[in-house]
């Protein structure tokens, strides 16, 4: 006879037809049937099994028993999906309850029923000691309303579902510690406090974004570390806001105490700096503040641990680090896709709980979790709950429950936990990192804690939040609150924790004392370095015709089994004209070129944007479909002597995360020429806080250096306001200190090169990120097109002049500046032509840094000019004439200076396409007019 423990003896008579009937439905519609039954099914099989095996049948038969067992069910259900309602996690008890969810009288349920119920039927795998209903029950209550809640039921998959339900319910979460790790443990809580208390009273008033309140943040990810070197992961990369950054630069990263306590002082900090290079620290020239700042940890067992460099804008650096978690991941010295290795690093996002909904970059780097293109096999998310947002409570943050559910539409789960409770915050991190290595997605620790102080130690949080800080001030500290319990354990006497207090205390005065020692410093001295200032050196960027005749000859064979769309085969197989007739390259076929002969030189390359693989205007087919069967085909991966890898992969309909993504793939992996391309070029405006706040101007406040290339497509083509304008003005107004090169090409050749060269300068001193406002209808022009000669000789040309123009220098009296689409326009004017003697185009490629010298040379050579003219298609308040106005006045010399453009605009383009075909007409009419 089977035991009780077997689900399908409890039930005869009505009540197995029922299951019967259940069953069948199971069968044939499995979403129809409660999941709690179907688990019970997919476990124990079928309830015919018994009778045909002869088992023995145990229980009542009645009908009011199966609906007791139901109803026993569903309660057990419910705890399991509300529990967190009701759950002990929030420190100041702060926190609304709903118990009416999980209550059994609610179910018309008395604990004698519940004892008639076997346990089984509600546990798949009870504990020995739990026999009934009534004991499961509370056993579920007593782990779904503790110090961790768990929001796990929206994922759709069972299995993954029913992994996490396993491990909640085998109490697999609880962290058994010994009695040293529970002393290690209180130490580590003291040193946290500590750290924060010497600050408070040492350095009264400083801003330092305290942790207090959140102290267990730091345990949290002390064993994130933990695990990750039971599994040989090689590197860990950190996100986070301010709060609590500098003790976790601390504790985590190990910034000696008198480098913090120095850079508080106002003293040099340097001399501090562990002589073993197990921490890196990178400074630029400008400098941040010391809660924005980052480091790199290497450990003694061949770990690295790395604190992403962030503004204070919160969760932008989310995707800088998921970026460079997957560069990290990523193996790319061999031709085809890269090889990832998802454990080789990992990222803890650190999230606050005002920002984690209100901030939209969350959600996008949420979206690409999974995508091919972009997933790093699971980031552990942390948000450090402080129930507050600077003054707003949280019915003014957010429409949600919790600030973690966005995260839920994601199918990502959710462990809600009591930072007061240490342990439980350990159990959490294990259960985290598992549930990673498992099923390779994100997953969203709530870490709920308290703000012990104001948004900063200058406020008064009482001021606008009184009766949270009524709570606050009364309430003790973690490290107070776990010593009092391992002195009820009796795992240490109250004295050792008070003179354990005492001693950190006395260790960090003891550091404070050494910077003390150290003379007060001066202002910070700017100090650019002299390559940064320097610039690039001239490169020679041309590659032999064999090699580009080969090269091509292989990017345009495929094998016999793939049968591209004929239409596209037939216009790529005219890239065969330029090395057999007298066909022109043009932009796409020169980029496609640049990445071929870029990969031979060992040089991986990466791009992204949306719809990147074939190209916002269909000019580049890097990635081709099989029409038959829908089989991808990427001619790059087969080139001959290739020793790199090259992907390209169309992003999700994100700009800010995205690009945020490939400035950290470039800051992790010098070897690889990193692109993101945006649709068009005002897209870019979304992520306008990664230009502002990294991209431009990361070098200077933190020394980190980037080649990541941007191609934003630009021109007026009479499309209206929006795909005009790249809005380049916004970055030739952040230019400075050569922070990067920003350029307007009309040439393709000149493409193929500066592609060469920023690939050639990645692993120097002297990179740069590279900003092209790329061409849209320029893409197939013939006088955009290159001949093969203009790619195996030369180099990148910061200006090029038109020619057939300037032959009589004497005769010149005005000279043009123009560049991308408006110099071809004027070019087309122009050509074959012997009219316009007395002028000179020359096409301005680079904007920044402005090629002053170049054309002042240039203008040098015409003895006679009256007037320079700047002509643009973008509006006089716009594109690149104001920037450009300060040089033309040196370089004028006293001749006249011309503006030709659109008139001061707030719209960068007119509405129709009739209008723009006027207007433009009229600027290249009056940039041609002699004087």
């Amino acid at each position: 006879m089977k035991s009780n423990l077997y689900p399908w003896n409890e039930f005869q008579g009505p009540n197995l037809a029922y299951l019967l009937e259940q069953y069948d439905l199971y069968l044939n519609s499995p979403e129809n049937v409660s999941e709690d039954i179907a688990n019970l099914f997919k476990q124990y099989g079928a309830p015919v099994d018994s009778l045909n095996k002869n088992e023995a049948v145990v229980g009542r038969g009645s009908s009011e028993n199966l609906e007791k067992i139901l109803r026993a069910i569903e309660l057990a259900d419910s705890i399991r999906r509300h529990g967190h309602h009701n759950a002990n996690i929030y420190p100041l008890n702060n926190g609304m309850k709903d118990p009416s969810r999980i209550d059994m009288q609610g179910y018309g349920l008395s604990e004698q029923d519940l004892m008639e119920v076997p346990a089984v039927l509600i546990i798949s795998n009870p504990p020995g000691d739990i026999v009934n209903g009534l004991q499961a029950i509370n056993y579920l209550k007593s782990i779904y309303t503790d110090n961790i809640a768990f929001e796990i039921r929206h994922i759709v998959n069972s299995e993954e579902r029913q992994w996490l339900q396993n491990k909640i319910e085998g109490n697999a979460i609880k962290a058994n510690l010994s009695t040293g790790e529970k002393k290690e443990l209180l130490k580590r809580l003291t040193k946290i406090e500590g750290f924060e208390k010497f600050i408070h009273r040492t350095f009264v008033g400083a801003k330092r974004f305290s942790i207090e309140g959140l102290d267990s943040l730091v345990v949290l990810i002390d064993e994130l570390v933990s695990q990750a070197n039971l599994t040989n992961t090689k590197q860990i990369n950190i996100g986070m806001a301010h709060r609590g950054r500098l003790n976790v630069l601390t504790h985590v990263l190990k910034k000696p105490y008198e480098m913090m306590f120095a850079e508080f002082a106002h003293v040099p900090s340097e001399s501090f700096l562990p002589k073993d290079g197990s921490l890196e620290i990178s400074e630029g020239w400008y400098g941040d503040v010391k809660y924005h700042k980052g480091a790199t940890y290497h450990s003694g067992d061949g770990m690295t641990i790395k604190l992403a460099y962030n503004p204070s804008h919160l969760e932008v650096v989310s995707p800088v680090v998921t970026g460079q978690t997957r560069a990290a991941q990523e193996v790319k010295n061999v031709p085809g896709y890269p090889e990832q290795d998802k454990n080789a690093a990992f990222a803890i996002l650190i999230h606050g709980d005002a920002a984690f909904p209100g901030q939209g970059v969350v959600t996008e780097v949420l979206n690409y979790s999974r995508v091919r293109g972009f997933q790093t096999g699971g980031s552990i998310h942390i948000i450090a709950n402080n129930m507050i947002g600077f003054t707003t409570e949280q019915y003014d943050s957010r429409s949600t429950n919790y600030s973690s559910d966005p995260a839920k539409g994601f199918e990502v789960p959710v462990i809600h936990v009591n930072a007061d409770n240490p342990e439980a915050v350990i159990g959490v991190a294990q259960l985290a990192f598992e549930y990673r290595r498992q099923f390779g997605k994100d997953i969203v620790i709530d870490l709920i804690g308290y703000r012990r102080y104001g948004h900063n130690e200058m406020d008064e949080p009482s001021v606008t939040n009184p009766m949270m800080y009524h709570i606050v001030h009364k309430h003790p500290t973690a490290r107070k609150i776990y010593g009092d319990q391992l002195v009820e354990e009796k795992v240490i006497e109250s004295t050792e924790v008070d003179a354990l207090d005492e001693m950190i205390l006395e260790e960090m005065q003891q550091a404070y004392d050494r910077v003390k020692e150290l003379p007060q410093t001066t202002a910070h001295e700017v100090i650019i370095p002299e390559a940064v200032l320097t610039g690039y050196p001239k490169f020679t960027t041309g590659v032999e015709g064999e090699k580009l005749r080969k090269v091509n000859e292989e990017l345009l064979t495929w094998t016999k089994e793939f049968t591209p769309f004929k239409k596209l085969e037939k216009i790529l197989k005219r890239r065969e004209e330029p090395f057999t007739s007298n066909g022109k390259i043009d932009w796409g076929h020169a980029e496609t070129l640049a990445f071929a002969t870029i990969l031979q030189e060992g040089i991986s390359v990466r791009l992204s944007g949306q719809d990147a693989q074939r190209g916002t205007f269909s000019h580049r087919h890097l990635v081709l479909h099989d029409e038959k069967n829908g089989e991808e085909l990427i001619p790059m991966h087969f080139i001959d002597s290739s020793n790199a890898s090259f992907v390209v992969y169309n992003s999700p309909l994100t700009e800010s995360a995205i690009l945020g993504y490939e400035f950290g793939y470039s800051l992790e992996d010098k070897n690889t020429l990193t692109i993101w391309e945006a649709q068009y070029g005002d897209f870019a405006n979304m992520a306008q806080v990664m230009f502002d706040n990294f991209i431009s101007s990361a070098r200077a406040k933190w020394g980190l250096k980037s080649g990541l290339v941007m191609l934003l497509p630009h021109g007026a083509e009479g499309q209206g306001a929006e795909h005009t304008s790249a809005r380049l003005e916004r970055y030739l107004q952040l230019s400075a200190e050569n922070n990067w090169t920003v350029a307007n090409l009309s040439s393709a050749a000149n493409y193929f090169h500066i592609l060469r060269r920023q690939a050639a300068s990645l692993n120097e001193e002297f990179v740069r990120p590279l900003l092209i406002v790329s061409p849209k209808s320029l893409l197939r022009n013939p006088l955009v097109g290159a001949d093969v000669s203009d790619l195996t000789e030369g180099s990148f040309q910061v200006v090029i002049e038109q020619s057939g123009l300037g032959g009589q220098p004497e005769k010149v009296k005005k000279i043009v500046f123009a560049s991308g689409k408006l110099a071809i326009d004027l070019a087309e004017k122009v050509k074959d032509s012997s009219e316009f003697n007395y002028l000179h185009i020359i096409r301005v490629e680079q904007f920044y840094p402005f090629p002053k010298e170049e054309i002042t040379d240039i203008v040098k050579r015409y003895p006679n000019v009256e007037q320079l003219t700047w002509a643009q298609e973008e509006p006089e308040n716009m594109g690149s004439w104001n920037y450009a106005l300060p040089y033309l006045l040196h370089i004028a010399d006293g001749r006249n200076i011309v503006y030709t453009g659109r008139v001061h605009r707030a719209s960068p383009a007119e509405g129709d396409a009739d209008t723009y075909k006027v207007e433009q007409a009229r600027i290249i009419e009056e940039a041609l007019k002699g004087l």
